[in-house]
């Protein structure tokens, strides 16, 4: 009866928002999309499926959902139905499922864009593929075709769609493929990558281009010929460097388990110089989220406690936290931050006065270091397993 209420009484708003690629259409793990002023005690489960092991998240379109999974060696892309989340088509090859100290499968999200899908596997096999049919338009091997060192955990980021190509984590320097035919365009080496996702980046309002966060450090690139422009070195252990950057202006906070520095480039600087350095915020796999003048974050690794907490952008100075949660990830929708780990979604207000709860609810079991998404009325949420959850927050 409880569910019922809540479901008549959840309210319907128009204004709803793709999520198309991994950390949303403004790469910043935000969404403008309309959200509930108030929410009920509890929000209903629309759906639930399987899509297999695996830790990417989802990206939405209109009325699908894509995400990937792995079940007995093989990945399967998924096109569900966002409404229902009956299967519209699927496309599945040969992978490793390869649980190096966790369950393994992909860990790079499918992004969509102009009708097609753009998704990268642990391996390194590339595609591009109809986002009505799934019909595959190009495939590639990068692996056999390059000869790629795979990082110890194999590749994770996601495909980066910028003019006429797909960007990736792939090698030290990423990789380009030109969007219509897979070819490569540049790769200015072979040697091992980091885990995170290309991310745009504005030195100045017209000086124009893109982070990439390597296995060694953090790189300043030109998309149109792979040139680096400059390195900042970073070294954490096992080179696992897999939070994107957030982005403030021309400011750039860059963490993991090595712990936080923000970045700047002072009048005149071709490299950027620190501004802060803290070790009491560490971003493992799951980059934080700006929200005026603070970022939201989860901190810690796999194997330590991590808490939830609130920083002041200006000066690194941890402003409030909050314990008990798990090694999971969050976005936000407005002021409001939604949080996933250990099978219990969170949601609260974003202010730096206080930790401010809205709702927690259990949807999941088992390992849940996946961050959710929220897009066009509903809140989508994964497990290790393959257990993926839609809730319902807006009638659509």
């Amino acid at each position: 009866m409880k569910a019922l209420l809540a479901l008549l009484f959840l309210p319907t708003i128009a204004l709803s928002l793709d999520w198309p690629n991994w950390r949303g259409p403004d790469y910043n793990g935000i969404s403008n999309e309309a959200f509930p002023a108030s929410l009920p005690e509890t929000l209903p489960i629309a759906w639930k499926t399987e899509v297999g092991i695996g830790f990417c998240t989802v990206s939405v379109v209109g009325d699908r959902v894509l995400t990937m999974g792995n079940q007995n060696e093989k990945d399967t892309v998924w096109c569900l139905d966002a409404k229902t989340g009956e299967v519209l088509w699927k496309h599945t090859y040969d992978c490793a499922l390869d649980p190096l100290y966790y369950e393994g499968g992909p860990g790079g999200t499918p992004t969509i864009h102009e009708g097609s899908v753009y998704t990268l596997s642990k391996k390194g096999h590339a595609f591009r593929l109809e986002l009505e049919t799934g019909a595959v338009i190009w495939k590639r091997d990068l692996i056999a075709d390059h000869e790629f060192e795979l990082p110890e955990w194999s590749f994770a980021g996601s495909a980066f769609i910028v003019g006429d190509k797909v960007l990736l984590n792939v090698g030290r320097g990423g990789l380009a493929l030109a969007k219509e035919t897979g070819e490569t365009l540049w790769m200015p080496s072979t040697e091992t990558s980091g885990y995170a996702t290309v991310v745009p980046f504005s030195q100045t309002n017209k000086d124009h281009y893109h982070l990439l966060f390597s296995a060694k450090g953090l790189i300043g690139f030109d998309s149109t010929t792979g040139k680096s422009r400059w390195e900042y070195p970073w070294r954490s252990s096992r080179d696992v460097n897999a939070s994107d950057p957030v982005i403030a202006g021309n400011r750039i906070i860059l963490s993991s388990s090595a712990g936080t520095e923000m970045l700047t480039f002072n009048k005149g600087d071709s490299t950027p110089t620190p501004v802060w350095k803290q070790h009491d915020m560490k971003w493992y796999f799951n980059p934080g989220v700006l929200i005026g003048n603070h970022l939201y974050s989860l901190h810690g690794t796999t194997h330590r406690p991590t808490e939830l907490m609130c920083t002041s952008l200006d000066t690194g100075e941890i402003v409030w936290l909050e314990e008990g949660f798990g090694s999971g990830g969050l976005m936000a929708v407005g002021e409001n931050v939604i949080v996933f780990d250990n099978g219990l979604l969170t949601i609260f207000k974003a202010t730096p006065e206080r930790y401010h709860l809205l709702l927690q609810q259990k949807v999941l079991e088992g390992k849940c270091w996946t961050a959710p998404v929220y897009a066009n009325g509903r809140i989508y949420c994964r497990n290790a397993e393959g257990d993926l959850v839609a809730i319902r927050v807006i009638n659509s």
